[in-house]
């Protein structure tokens, strides 16, 4: 438990201020995290970054999370969408499935380019929710994070029914539903503090489902690690785990933000 806070406390340190600062500092850095993140995927299913599919799929990873504004200048310079260059890269990597004979076969070709969509997505939508200003990124992550803690020390008081015991079997309903009523108190305060312009209902509904998808973003993980038979997606974060492990409910919820025009 006390790693656990001092690792939060010193990633927290470390994240903020690029978070504030936004722009290329913040962009760089949602690149590394997300590298990172995918190449903790690909050491779960025993692939390697660094490899011909690995390199392929990294590509098509930083393609596919370019912002708005640089995906027009790589237009601009060499013709292409960015989504044209996911399809070369799942072409690339079929055609690798042919060239090693299938020592990498079409389920890793499958994997791989699912995972670039799992982990690109969501880091792609967190830069575009930094640019569409501090304001809503923070009330974003204020839910995820008073989510996690809601839930965590919930279902640590008074938690006794077992929420999905066969995916991650430490989270209980009561836990569920005070991650949820955390969510919602820390939106109201920040909503009306920062005074966001968004209507106060949508606010309310935003922050109970972006809660219930991070919490689902978090099962998510967990059934992964689950069917790989690893405790965590990485050790970079002592207490935490790996990248994935602390930004699955991210990746999740800040897609969520724009699908449901709360930007």
């Amino acid at each position: 438990m006390k790693q656990r806070i001092i690792t939060g406390a010193v990633a927290a340190a470390l994240f903020i201020p690029f978070v504030i600062i936004g722009g290329i500092p913040f962009i760089l850095l949602v690149y590394v995290l997300a590298t990172i993140g995918f190449q903790e995927l690909l050491k779960m299913k025993g692939r390697s970054l660094m490899s011909v599919p690995g390199l392929i799929s990294l590509v098509a990873l930083y393609a596919f999370m370019l912002p708005g504004d640089w995906s027009q200048q790589v237009y601009e310079w060499t013709g292409y969408l960015k989504v044209e260059f996911v399809f070369m890269a799942v072409i690339l990597l079929l055609i690798h499935t042919v060239v090693v004979k299938n020592s990498f076969t079409f389920d890793d070709a499958a994997f791989a380019i699912l995972g670039t969509l799992y982990v690109g997505l969501g880091f792609y939508y967190l830069i575009e929710t930094r640019e569409s200003g501090l304001a809503v990124l923070i009330f974003a992550l204020l839910v995820v994070w008073f989510t996690d803690s809601g839930a965590y020390f919930t279902g640590r008081k008074i938690g006794k029914r077992k929420l999905w015991p066969e995916i991650s079997p430490n989270k209980t309903i009561e836990g569920f539903v005070g991650g949820i009523i955390w969510a919602l108190g820390i939106a109201l305060i920040f909503a009306y503090f920062a005074g966001m312009e968004q209507p106060l209902l949508l606010v309310i509904i935003v922050a109970i489902v972006a809660s219930i998808f991070g919490q689902l973003g978090d099962l998510v993980e967990s059934a992964l690690k689950r069917h790989f038979n690893v405790k965590d997606s990485g050790k970079m974060l002592p207490g935490h785990g790996g990248i994935l492990d602390r930004f699955d409910s991210i990746l999740f919820v800040m897609p969520l933000l724009h699908f449901l025009h709360f930007i």
